[in-house]
């Protein structure tokens, strides 16, 4: 399976009042690498809108390792790991910090939504190779 890469600089505005990364913005920046590397691949918003089908998040598990500053380069990498099902895939992303340590690990189960009928769909041959699962 491929893996992503979104590098980025942590923000006086990522931050809480103890001066760290708040723990709901770790949802954001995982979530900016996700649209970052689908849509790199061919599934932007533009897309989505066109032809009215999404990826959904269906359950996540975030787990917290180490602290994450003020002005830290941070890179999160993203990878696709198992369909779990015809409508369900596992992908994994970990924050990395430059010293190599891991900060955050986000496990997600994904869906493929059509937008029209509000429902999940099997996913695409198209979509599975955007996220980098192999066929």
């Amino acid at each position: 399976m491929e893996t992503f890469h979104y590098t980025f600089k942590i923000l006086e505005s990522h931050l809480d009042t103890f001066g760290h990364v708040n723990n709901a913005t770790y949802l954001q920046l995982f979530e900016e690498a996700r649209w970052d590397f689908i849509t790199q691949n061919g599934w932007g918003l533009k897309k989505v809108q066109e032809n009215k089908l999404g990826p959904v998040v269906l359950e996540l598990k975030l787990k917290f390792k180490r602290e994450v500053n003020n002005r830290e380069i941070i890179t999160i990498r993203s990878q696709a790991k198992e369909r779990l099902n015809k409508l369900a895939m596992l992908l994994s992303q970990e924050m990395v910090k430059e010293s190599g340590e891991v900060a955050a690990l986000l496990e997600l189960k994904v869906g493929l939504m059509d937008l029209s009928k509000r429902r999940l769909i099997s996913p695409t041959e198209e979509w599975l190779k955007c996220i980098g699962m192999d066929l």
